[in-house]
């Protein structure tokens, strides 16, 4: 009985320190931006600008297939070595929020969804940046339905606009 009782520590221990890995990796992908010194805001507008468009395309980040909205933003930030979240809904809690007039070119636009305004659910580039009157850069899934430019003050946009952020610094 008693080296059963010894043993039996051993062999919960791999379990346990696996159930601790996942815990802190749970953590550690809570804000889960890494962000690149010195990126140069006009040529991340210029990268994304190339890809104007491309179709969109659900859950992808290829410029082979399309860009949903958050593929896009993941994709053209990754192009800059600043990791993003992959899905629009985790942009909520991100970067630090800015108020209109500091806007620039670069910041990322967050988004209500079109038929939730309880959820996040789009995402965009800020390519011309003037307060809520800003042009911005992002994969549509709406009428334009791939990578466009939108104005911030248009009708759809604006009522679902929930944040802007810097991710840069």
């Amino acid at each position: 009985m008693r080296k059963h009782l010894l043993i039996f520590p051993f062999i919960l221990l791999p379990f346990i320190s696996i159930h601790a890995q996942k815990i802190t990796s749970i953590k550690a992908s809570a804000n889960p931006v890494k962000s690149a010194p010195g990126v140069n805001r006009t040529d991340l507008v210029t990268f994304a600008k190339q890809y104007l468009g491309t179709p969109y395309h659900k859950c992808s980040n290829d410029p082979q297939k399309g860009f949903d909205c958050s593929g896009f933003v993941y994709y053209v930030f990754k192009n800059f070595n600043v990791t993003l979240p992959r899905s629009s809904m985790e942009y909520k809690s991100i970067g630090k929020t800015l108020k209109p007039n500091e806007f620039k070119v670069g910041d990322i636009l967050v988004f209500y969804g079109y038929n939730d305004s309880s959820v996040i659910g789009h995402v965009g580039i800020i390519c011309e940046a003037n307060g809520m009157k800003s042009r911005f850069i992002h994969s549509s899934s709406g009428k334009d339905y791939g990578v466009t430019i939108s104005n911030l003050d248009s009708k759809g946009y604006h009522r679902r606009f929930y944040k802007c952020i810097n991710v840069l610094n």
